[in-house]
């Protein structure tokens, strides 16, 4: 299980401080520029500022307390039954090649006296999902907030992702997948409570396309 330390490890980079739209900019253009683009042409002009606001939006998981979005949420409730999310849609960036990579998560605890509402798990997700990321790294996130937050009988987090810096170059692999897991508690020691979870986000599963 991780540390308060390590789940805030990469928003600290931010903490308090909005992200520097200028600096964006100026990179962009430099870029265009080394491309042997002309930044002059009516399609460029404001292209700096277009991926300037875009960043903001898709890297604002660093500005988000995963405490502040979550303590509202959680109650006590005598229920020590599983509780699932599965098929949340996520939108990251690799940290590599800050290429896009996007997929689904499925997400499920059982209860220790406390629950979660159901519209946070996704939330964690979208969180963790707003930064430059890696999958593996992800899905040991979103597990550890959970722990740390409810304490529960057990965390399994699955993602299923496609990666675009794999589809677009290198290997060029248009079908492959990354399938990434945790599991904690009694979904790392029971196989039986595993693979209820495991049979559950397979069943009706959807191909994962773009």
């Amino acid at each position: 299980m991780g540390t308060k330390k390590e789940v805030y490890e990469t928003a600290a980079l931010f903490d308090e401080k909005e992200i520097d739209k200028g600096a964006i900019e100026k990179a962009v253009a430099m870029i265009l520029k080394a491309a042997g683009e002309d930044t002059e042409r009516e399609g460029l002009l404001r292209t700096p500022i277009r991926v300037a606001e875009m960043y903001g939006e898709l890297l604002a998981g660093y500005r988000e307390d995963p405490y502040v979005l979550l303590n509202d949420a959680i109650f006590e409730e005598n229920y020590d039954e599983m509780v699932l999310v599965r098929d949340i849609e996520f939108y990251s960036m690799c940290e590599h090649h800050m290429l896009p990579f996007i997929g689904r998560a499925h997400v499920a605890y059982i209860p220790s006296g406390r629950v979660i509402g159901l519209s946070k798990i996704p939330r964690i997700v979208d969180m963790f999902s707003r930064r430059l990321q890696v999958q593996e790294r992800m899905t040991g996130q979103i597990a550890d907030l959970l722990c740390q937050m409810l304490e529960p009988q057990g965390v399994a987090v699955v993602l299923e992702g496609l990666h675009m810096c794999s589809m677009m170059r290198g290997v060029k692999k248009h079908d492959a997948r990354m399938t990434t897991s945790k599991m904690v508690g009694s979904f790392r020691d029971n196989n039986a409570t595993r693979q209820e979870f495991l049979d559950s986000i397979s069943r009706g599963a959807a191909p994962l396309t773009i």
